[in-house]
């Protein structure tokens, strides 16, 4: 059983998803990107974010994945203009010594908030590539991905 892109009319064109009809609810998510740094950036990892000459990186992109989770509707087509609520980056060194760039959204409305997580995250790690790329250009930036959401149809939690 296949199911219909949501984006879509009937006729295959383009189309925001009309929520109109849809029930009001608490809706949060999580979106998580992995930044993989070589050891010579992270030589300049101290007291929990690297330090540049623009500035404490961690820091930066923290705010910036904020900022951008907020313009979310702005930046992808079909998505609704939304007024998060909150939202939180969190970014810090996995056991592996990879950055972990977690964003969290949320809301009180009739649509869900993935997508604003997901640009969140990934801002977040775009801005530390930037901010990181004097150093090395041997920055990979991977796994993208939508981590928990509530609300809605239906809930999710990614197993790892």
């Amino acid at each position: 059983m296949s199911k219909n892109f949501t984006h879509l009319d009937a006729a295959g064109n383009p189309s925001m998803v009309d929520v109109g009809a849809k029930s009001v609810t608490r809706r949060t998510a999580t979106a998580r990107s992995i930044v993989v740094l070589d050891d010579e950036i992270l030589a300049h990892f101290e007291n929990e974010d690297i330090h540049t000459k623009k500035g404490p990186v961690f820091q930066t992109a923290i705010i910036a994945g904020v900022m951008a989770a907020k313009r979310t509707g702005e930046l992808i087509p079909l998505c609704h203009p939304l007024g998060l609520e909150n939202c939180q980056v969190r970014i810090f060194l996995n056991e592996k010594r990879e950055v972990v760039v977690e964003c969290t959204a949320s809301l009180t409305g009739k649509t869900g908030v993935e997508m604003e997580a997901l640009t969140g995250a990934s801002v977040a790690a775009l801005t530390i590539y930037d901010m990181c790329k004097a150093f090395s250009h041997n920055i990979v930036i991977r796994e993208t991905m939508l981590m928990e959401k509530t609300g809605g149809k239906r809930d999710f939690k990614r197993e790892i």
